[in-house]
This record gives structure tokens, C-alpha cells and sequence, in this order.
């Protein structure tokens, strides 16, 4: 009998501090561990993941960076956008990484394109883009087939903070968010629906939510 996936509602949270929850949770669950969604917003944060290897630093010293362990370059957290983590056992779900990664992707592709908006994914760099720009970010670690980290939609933020980076490592790469997309739907209801969409692409047939008090 499959398990119920558990979707935690965070509201905003510190960036460290979620992080290291998520490494903690993934070293301590066993195989009867429910998989899990979180769903959160930061304050504003740079975070570098493992491929650093010429990584330009930001080009503004009032935003922290954090050095993380999920794969990927350089991207900005901040209020207005939403952030989902999946903590998830890929060898129970019988899921490889290539099909989580198009789970996630699907999952926002299809949010857009009931918001009217066509979106796509592209083979060399993992997320969502719109004519060319990135709305989207994925990233994502895996220990013992068990992965944490996740994805970050652009949906009504700063977006200023990007122009100081080299987005997820490609100079000159344009991001865009749903608001300036003329999507005025609340962040709330963005994350509700994309929620139930990455249930369904990841086939979990129920779902336990929890709000943090």
C-alpha cells in the first residue's frame, strides 16, 4: 500500500535553517518514512551549489551567499517566490533523477499553460523558461536515493537581485517572473495548484497537509 505524501506548509523561512532540516530529515529517515513536500519563501539569499568551478561571486555585497550542496551554479532566493521541496525516496517510487527533474518541470510547464503561457524545458539547463528566460530554477541532492532540495518559481518578487549573478551559471541569462507575465493569481493559489500537480505527475494518491502554527 503506497504511502501518503506529506505536504508541510512553512510559510517564510531562513534559508540555513531549512537547509540543514532537510539534511537532517533525509539522514534520519527509514524506509517507512512518508516522502514529503515543503513548501516555503526566503528572505533574500544567494546560494552556490556544487558546481562552482568559475563561479562568479555576486556583484553586490548586502544579500548573503551560502555555499549548498545541491548540484547547480549560483541563484537567488526572495520574498515572492515560491519554493518547493522535495524529499523524496527515488528507489522506493522506483523514480530515476532524469524522471523527477521532468516531474518538476511538467509540473510548471502545465501551471503556466493554464495561466495561458507557454513554457519549456531545455536539456542543457534544468528549469522553465519563457521565450528564453528562466521563470523556473531546479536543483536537487541525492543520498543513498534519497533526494532534498527542489525548485524555485519566479512568481511576484524583486527580480533586481539577478542582475548581480550569472543565473545558474550562463551569463547573460535573462529571468522572468508570472506577475510580469500578467499573471496576478496570488502566491498562494500558484503553490496550491502546483503542488497537486507535482502529486500527480509523481503519482501519489493521497496527500496529508500540515501548516505550521
Amino acid at each position: 500500500m503506497q504511502q501518503a505524501l506529506h505536504i508541510r506548509q512553512l510559510g517564510r523561512t531562513d534559508y540555513e535553517t531549512t537547509w540543514h532540516a532537510m539534511q537532517a530529515f533525509t539522514a534520519e529517515r527509514t524506509q517507512h518514512t512518508p516522502d514529503e513536500l515543503w513548501l516555503t519563501e526566503h528572505d533574500a539569499v544567494y546560494t552556490l551549489g556544487l558546481n562552482r568551478k568559475d563561479a562568479q561571486p555576486p556583484a553586490r555585497n548586502d544579500i548573503p551567499l551560502i555555499l549548498v550542496d545541491r548540484g547547480g551554479k549560483i541563484t537567488y532566493h526572495g520574498p515572492g517566490q515560491v519554493v518547493i521541496y522535495l524529499l523524496i525516496d527515488l528507489k522506493r517510487k522506483s523514480l530515476t533523477v532524469r524522471q523527477l527533474v521532468s516531474a518538476m518541470e511538467h509540473a510548471i510547464i502545465a501551471l503556466l499553460r493554464q495561466q495561458g503561457i507557454t513554457s519549456s524545458a531545455r536539456a542543457d539547463a534544468p528549469g522553465v523558461y519563457v521565450d528564453g528566460k528562466k521563470i523556473a530554477s531546479l536543483g536537487l541532492r541525492l543520498k543513498n536515493s534519497r533526494c532534498y532540495h527542489g525548485l524555485a518559481l519566479n512568481a511576484d518578487m524583486d527580480l533586481t537581485p539577478f542582475d548581480a549573478i550569472d543565473p545558474c551559471g550562463y551569463h547573460g541569462l535573462q529571468v522572468t517572473q508570472m506577475r510580469d507575465l500578467g499573471i496576478l493569481t496570488g502566491s498562494d493559489a500558484i503553490a496550491s495548484s502546483l503542488l497537486d500537480k507535482l502529486a500527480d505527475n509523481l503519482h501519489y494518491t493521497e496527500c496529508v497537509t500540515e501548516t505550521k502554527a
